[in-house]
């Protein structure tokens, strides 16, 4: 079985109470954070390895590695083979500085998102730029119905249904 089915198993266990899901979470949420500062403190350098070097680099489990692969992936210049990966695959961890960033506004991640060494990657304007990006990229804008006897809003002067709106059956 793959590591990413293994860590799916475990992390989505239905059968645990919600309690032991919740301190699950607590323990590996304290385990991404720590490594996303040692990664942030040098941010243009490239970590690569198999899985289990870079568990064991950062002194965690296989497990706990495979979903921190799986959480940065979309954050990656090249993303990894995660569908796929043993412990022995080749991973990267080269990421955008911008969309990882993005991604963990996104996922609503704040104590990933005001970590500290952000402030040496980004200066305080682009990290708002950024967060409303991320913020942004996902609101869904109502626009106004027009009606059809309501006035074209092309400005021709005539109802909506005697101009555009007659084009667009």
């Amino acid at each position: 079985m793959a590591l990413l089915q293994e860590w799916q198993k475990i992390s989505y266990n239905q059968e645990q109470d919600r309690a032991t899901l919740q301190r699950f979470w607590q323990n590996y949420f304290l385990i991404e954070k720590g490594i996303y500062e040692k990664l942030l403190d040098n941010p243009d350098e490239e970590v690569s390895g198999t899985v289990k070097e870079l568990a064991d680099k950062y002194e965690i489990d296989i497990m706990a590695m495979t979903g921190f692969l799986d959480g940065i992936n979309d954050s990656l210049i090249t993303p990894n083979p995660i569908e796929t990966m043993e412990e022995d695959t080749v991973v990267s961890l080269a990421f955008d500085k911008e969309k990882l960033y993005e991604n963990m506004v996104d996922a609503k991640a704040d104590w990933l998102y005001e970590l500290p060494q952000w402030d040496e990657i980004f200066d305080a304007d682009k990290k708002k730029t950024l967060y409303r990006e991320a913020k942004n990229a996902h609101t869904i804008r109502n626009t106004v119905k027009v009606g059809r006897n309501d006035p074209c809003p092309c400005g021709s002067g005539r109802k909506y249904k005697q101009c555009c709106g007659k084009k667009n059956k």
